[in-house]
């Protein structure tokens, strides 16, 4: 899985420099491309400059990339919403990063989130622990009636990274059909993450002092 491997010599990361710190992050264009062109586009224009952390709930994300600071605002570098980029080799980590969406259909615009969660709960660590069990089992069919083995969709690096280090499985789009598009992960800063969400919040989760996405530096990993 791509989360798993480091990231490689020359390849492009976003710094995101906030009043709390810098939090490192790396991406995956090939299998994301619409969510990468967007995101980097929008860092290097300063697009991001200035934007606050305007929802961040412990235990569970930190939202930003609206300029109005509101949950309601921000667009696309193509003026419209997209839709959602899964990959199987992509999953809500702690540390990963992903697009924010409504409950309508192609409404991706700027938003992003970081999951902050180092546990995913009782009932998915209970699923996961019972899916190790079962990596050779048939556990599904495919639309030709073909036998869907555990490992296939669940592979054994990928259960065993959630019950280890925690995120937000329930995100995916494997639980749900409305899933969220992962296209980056945390390099360095997640203790920053931490802080961020740690901090005293106010109505509709937003920090009592705003945190600020200063500036974002666009360059490649030496």
């Amino acid at each position: 899985m791509l989360q798993l491997t480091p990231p490689q010599k020359g390849e492009t990361i976003a710094i995101l420099h906030t009043n709390m710190g810098d939090i490192s992050l790396r991406f995956f264009p090939e299998e994301t491309p619409k969510a990468y062109e967007n995101f980097i586009t929008h860092a290097k224009n300063g697009y991001y400059n200035g934007v606050i952390f305007h929802r961040v709930i412990s235990d569970f994300m930190i939202q930003g990339g609206d300029p109005e600071g509101t949950g309601r605002g921000g667009e696309s570098i193509w003026g419209h919403g997209f839709g959602q980029e899964f990959s199987r080799n992509l999953r809500h980590f702690r540390g990963a990063l992903a697009m924010a969406q409504s409950s309508l259909p192609n409404s991706i615009g700027s938003q992003f989130y970081i999951v902050q969660s180092s546990d995913i709960g009782g009932s998915y660590r209970n699923l996961y622990d019972e899916l190790l069990t079962k990596q050779n089992d048939i556990i599904d069919h495919d639309e030709n009636d073909n036998p869907v083995y555990g490992h296939e969709i669940f592979p054994t690096e990928m259960l065993e990274k959630y019950l280890i280090e925690g995120g937000a499985p329930f995100l995916d789009y494997l639980h749900s059909e409305s899933g969220y598009t992962v296209f980056g992960h945390v390099i360095t800063g997640l203790d920053v993450v931490d802080a961020i969400a740690a901090v005293e919040k106010g109505q509709g989760d937003r920090p009592i002092e705003d945190v600020v996405i200063e500036s974002v530096t666009v360059t490649t990993f030496e």
